[in-house]
């Protein structure tokens, strides 16, 4: 990763762990980024990103771990990190990743942002498309945007057997319409982006089937809106 880094310019140092993490950080203003692993010896990826962002609460971090999964991306966004990177990575991923904290900063300096907007995965940020709302329930639109910074309108699909698999296990009839399909269109697209690194060909993805783990949530889950959370 540092020699990767090298080759781009950039100059980096290098810490063995969190504590020697945040020392060598310290009010951060030497630093214009960070890449932080999130197993490390000590204190874990997320405890270190706590203690950077109360250094430095406009701390610019890029977790990158081999084990990770969409509740971990969203904690770390939650505690302040912009991206979330997935290892092995392509010196491509990497440098992209860096880039991209490194923009993002300047131009939340120029515009107010929101504290969280949505999370970034490897460098591809998912936002719900607003102006072009499903003609379909089974429909759910979404905006990705590259590292690159260019934008594709993505459309995931809810198949019926998903539905009707979701019905017969939990007993619970949720509707295509129903914010839970939305919560699990949004998850596919996350997961697509995460495991591939690219945009979904011919910009469309089905959701066929839903992970077991998935079940006791869609148990629980109320009966909502299109647009409902």
């Amino acid at each position: 990763m540092r020699l990767t880094l090298e080759a781009a310019g950039y100059q980096v140092a290098e810490a063995s762990n969190g504590n020697e993490g945040v020392n060598l950080y310290g009010d951060g203003s030497s630093w214009s980024a960070v890449v932080l692993d999130q197993r490390m010896p000590g204190m874990d990826g997320l405890e270190t990103l706590r203690e950077l962002k109360q250094q430095n609460a406009d701390a610019r971090v890029v977790m990158a771990t081999a084990y990770a999964s969409i509740e971990l991306a969203v904690d770390a966004m939650k505690f302040g990190a912009t991206d979330f990177v997935r290892k092995p990575m392509t010196p491509e991923v990497l440098r992209n990743a860096v880039a991209a904290v490194i923009v993002k900063n300047r131009a939340k300096a120029k515009e107010p942002q929101p504290l969280i907007q949505t999370i970034t995965m490897n460098g591809f940020t998912i936002l719900d498309d607003e102006e072009s709302p499903p003609l379909d329930h089974s429909e759910r639109r979404f905006v990705v945007t590259t590292p690159a910074g260019q934008k594709h309108d993505v459309l995931v699909e809810i198949d019926a057997e998903a539905v009707s698999f979701v019905e017969r296990l939990t007993g619970r009839r949720l509707a295509p319409e129903s914010s839970f399909w939305t919560a699990q269109a949004r998850r596919l697209l996350s997961d697509f982006l995460w495991n591939e690194r690219k945009v979904p060909p011919m910009r469309r993805l089905v959701l066929r089937s839903l992970d077991p783990d998935r079940l006791p949530v869609a148990a629980r889950w109320k009966a909502e809106g299109i647009k409902g959370n």
